[in-house]
């Protein structure tokens, strides 16, 4: 079963942001936009590389309303060690979760059972908690925020535009489609 247009499943759970330990519930995700982003586990070797990318791209992602939430099956105490050591992570201000019973990525439908790591899953929550773009990639396929970031936007748009979809390659001033029995085999 997909878990698109779902409501997140509740979940508590501790992160490392910002120099200190917070609690993140499914509520914490309700009032504005989200992205929850899975990866294998820290001290890897492709995840630093995209969290180092969202950090790039946090800013634009805070600009729109979206918060971050970085998510393995390793504890906040190891977000917070890796976060200290390594150079691309250190980057990071937006919440890394602890998962370490992998309650989360079971919720999320990402979890490898046999290795106790997630997968590469990237999920877009609405502000009313509900699941709007999901995927999930292979372990070896790193992930690009500027293209996470046109999906939000994407997303973002059609909600505040009732009767209007994103084409291929949207960006936000480009033209959207009203679909139609007028567009049938006119595109």
């Amino acid at each position: 079963m997909s878990l698109l247009n779902t409501k997140v499943l509740p979940f508590k759970t501790e992160a490392f942001v910002k120099g200190r330990f917070v609690t993140v519930t499914e509520e914490s995700l309700k009032g504005h936009w989200s992205v929850i982003f899975f990866y294998p586990a820290d001290f890897t070797f492709v995840c630093p590389t995209e969290l180092e990318d969202l950090a790039e791209h946090y800013e634009e992602f805070t600009k729109l309303g979206v918060e971050i939430y970085a998510v393995s099956c390793d504890t906040h105490f190891t977000h917070m060690a890796w976060h200290e050591s390594s150079p691309a992570v250190g980057k990071v201000k937006f919440p890394m979760l602890g998962d370490s019973t992998k309650a989360i990525a079971r919720n999320f439908d990402v979890l490898i059972e046999a290795d106790g790591m997630a997968e590469r899953g990237t999920f877009v929550i609405n502000p009313e908690g509900k699941i709007v773009i999901m995927e999930h990639h292979d372990g070896g396929i790193g992930r690009d925020a500027k293209e996470l970031l046109r999906k939000v936007q994407a997303a973002q748009y059609v909600a505040e535009n009732p009767g209007e979809v994103c084409p291929a390659k949207w960006e936000p001033g480009k033209k959207t489609l009203k679909p139609s029995i007028e567009l049938v085999g006119k595109i």
